[in-house]
């Protein structure tokens, strides 16, 4: 404790109420000559400066955060007011577009103008290499200057009817697709008295899928290999982002295959979605993957669903360039098939013939392909041929067993790929041609046989 002199520190102690100086605290005498002396007593403790500071700190520092924040609200404010005034635009012309007759813009005719081009170049290549001139492809290319004159006429004054010329379109390019063949593949249906495939055509590429999406990479599109009457030009198309369909597109041509108008959609139900991507469509039934190890048929005329199990497939085998394909199915000339790799067998693939009226298996042939080796398989004529990779671009079929003579054999059938990778390949006896999902596009080959 300790005591000062009132009339020295007054002034400093004027910020001490006076209520609160205690009335032990304070005292006063009579000094020596006589002055008045007041003897204050105050606690011995120090004020906490280096607190005061440290909150000053504090305190500055979150004022230069508060304005930070209400800098960058201010600037989110100013880009919200230009988006909303972008997006006020959009709408105003979304309600344009949905309002107008005219459904179709500017880039439908610059897209068909480029792929009449394309069309234009691929036949003057044609007569080129093949070193002939015929009437065909005079034909041809007068049809795509008339269509020319046409997409240009339409454009200029009735755009509504732009529909009309892709049908015409679309027969165009069925045409264009004949012609792109080899001249030396003469199909003949139904004949398998040959000794095997002996080449591929380059690959057709049609268009891109149903969705118009890039990321639609599996799936498959196929015709029925034996089909009802009034059916045989019936196109079926399913495919998804990841190795599963949930959908089957039907078309009743090829046209409106080209023109993406199904006549029938079948929305799988919850738990028969399909894994995989390998289906097969045969008697208008579409057989397909559910689960790992499950046979799902669909009739497409009665709408009726059927499974079985094949309990010896192994879910630890799959193709190359996709996973989830456990069960591989595939119809011919001599009937419907399917395809899988079991445990017993070390993961090489099992062709099985199915019976189609019990929907069973009826009788099966090991072979010596490992699936995951094999970029895919498929059915001709009885005979099973596996694919893998060359590069690329080049795939080659280097594996075949005749299941009518048991007989195997080592191939060298190279041909061309659109993209690297597809997730589906099958064969139809209807029109001897390949069906490849390339990538998300629809490409298709012809197939020539060893007479």
């Amino acid at each position: 404790m300790f005591s000062v002199l009132l009339f020295l520190l007054s002034p400093a102690l004027a910020w001490i109420p006076t209520e609160d100086w205690g009335s032990g605290n304070v005292t006063a005498s009579k000094g020596d000559s006589g002055q008045c002396v007041c003897h204050v007593f105050l606690p011995d403790t120090t004020f906490p400066a280096d607190r005061v500071e440290h909150m000053q700190q504090i305190s500055k520092d979150m004022i230069i955060e508060v304005e930070i924040q209400i800098n960058k609200l201010v600037s989110y404010e100013a880009k919200l007011e230009v988006y909303l005034k972008d997006l006020s635009q959009l709408t105003l012309r979304v309600g344009m577009m949905e309002s107008s007759s005219d459904k179709y813009i500017k880039l439908d005719f610059e897209l068909l103008r480029i792929e009449l081009g394309e069309f234009d170049a691929l036949v003057s290549q044609l007569k080129e290499s093949l070193n002939v001139s015929s009437p065909l492809f005079d034909s041809l290319y007068t049809e795509i200057q008339n269509m020319t004159m046409i997409v240009n006429q339409l454009e200029t004054y009735d755009k509504s009817n732009l529909e009309l010329i892709r049908i015409e379109f679309a027969k165009l390019q069925k045409k264009l697709e004949d012609c792109q063949q080899d001249q030396n593949f003469e199909p003949d249906f139904g004949n398998c008295n040959g000794t095997g495939i002996l080449s591929l055509s380059k690959p057709s590429v049609i268009q891109l899928n149903y969705h118009l999406s890039s990321s639609y990479v599996y799936g498959g599109w196929a015709k029925d290999s034996k089909p009802l009457r009034g059916s045989e030009s019936m196109y079926v198309y399913g495919g998804y982002t990841s190795p599963q369909v949930h959908y089957f597109y039907l078309y009743p041509n090829y046209d409106r295959l080209i023109l993406r108008s199904a006549f029938k959609t079948y929305t799988l139900p919850s738990g028969w979605s399909a894994t995989g991507n390998n289906f097969a469509v045969r008697g208008h039934s579409i057989y397909y993957q559910r689960n790992s190890n499950e046979m799902c048929k669909i009739n497409v005329t009665t709408d009726k669903y059927d499974y079985r199990v094949v309990s010896e497939a192994s879910s630890s085998f799959s193709y190359t360039y996709s996973s989830s394909q456990i069960l591989d199915f595939a119809g011919d000339e001599n009937g419907l098939w399917v395809m899988y790799a079991t445990g017993a067998s070390k993961g090489k693939i099992v062709v099985a013939k199915l019976d189609e009226k019990a929907f069973g298996i009826e009788k099966k042939w090991s072979t010596e392909v490992y699936k995951q080796l094999a970029g895919n398989a498929f059915m001709a004529c009885g005979v099973m041929y596996a694919t893998r990779s060359v590069d690329l671009t080049t795939e080659e079929i280097f594996y075949s067993l005749d299941t009518r003579t048991g007989e195997e054999r080592h191939l060298s059938i190279p041909f061309q790929k659109f993209q690297e990778k597809y997730s589906y390949l099958d064969y139809n006896p209807t029109d001897q041609k390949l069906y490849m999902y390339n990538n998300g596009y629809y490409v298709s080959y012809s197939v020539k046989f060893n007479k």
